[in-house]
């Protein structure tokens, strides 16, 4: 499979580290947004969105990370990551749509301002829309440290929920966002970041910076 990816995108480095975990072969290919080359006809045929990641298996063109999550799981057989019984299904579901409504939504708005602007000239961070983020995701760590109140992962068991938001949370600390008085999230996030398969994605992203 092929995995069009900018490594320093948590999107992208959630489905890498995920092939990490099951053991789901990858042939990483670059496109750097930072470029445009997102915005290409090449790759707007793959993803209209002009989003990364794109995951080409065959003739299967899959876009949408969290899509992915459960793509690769599936085709590795792992049920126990991705559920196929309703009510752990929904569970999952729950999670992957909630990152994305909120968690994935705060922490990005806080990236864009503090680290995208940089990288890209776009000039100083809008502070009002650091307020905003830094708000939001005061809100959805509270929701997260109460999720996680006795519980090792997000579900019952590690799942793709887990390798979907814990990219996200891992850029907080770059984005001046911080889990201090949220210790049930920080002892999971110190769980995820222990997994062979996410420290070695996170650290490969930084070498390609």
């Amino acid at each position: 499979m092929k995995l069009y990816q900018f490594p320093l995108s948590p999107n992208c480095q959630k489905v890498v580290a995920l092939a990490r975990e099951v053991g789901v072969p990858l042939q990483p290919i670059r496109v750097d947004v930072f470029k445009g080359e997102s915005r290409t006809r090449e790759y707007l045929a793959k993803n209209p969105n002009g989003k990364v990641p794109v995951l080409v298996d065959g003739d299967f063109v899959l876009w949408e990370s969290n899509a992915m999550l459960g793509y690769i799981a599936g085709k590795a057989g792992r049920v126990d990551l991705a559920p196929t019984t309703p009510r752990e299904r929904a569970n999952v579901d729950r999670w992957l749509a909630w990152h994305n409504a909120h968690f994935g939504a705060a922490v990005g708005k806080v990236a864009f301002e503090r680290i995208v602007k940089k990288l890209t000239g776009l000039g100083a961070p809008d502070e009002a829309a650091v307020k905003k983020g830094t708000d939001e995701f005061a809100v959805v760590a509270d929701v997260l440290e109460k999720a996680l109140a006795g519980q090792t992962y997000l579900c019952d068991t590690l799942t793709i929920a887990d390798f979907c938001v814990a990219p996200y949370a891992a850029a907080t600390e770059l984005c001046g966002l911080h889990f201090g008085d949220h210790p049930n999230v920080k002892a999971w996030l110190g769980r995820m970041l222990a997994r062979d398969s996410l420290r070695e994605t996170l650290a490969a992203a930084r070498e390609a910076a």
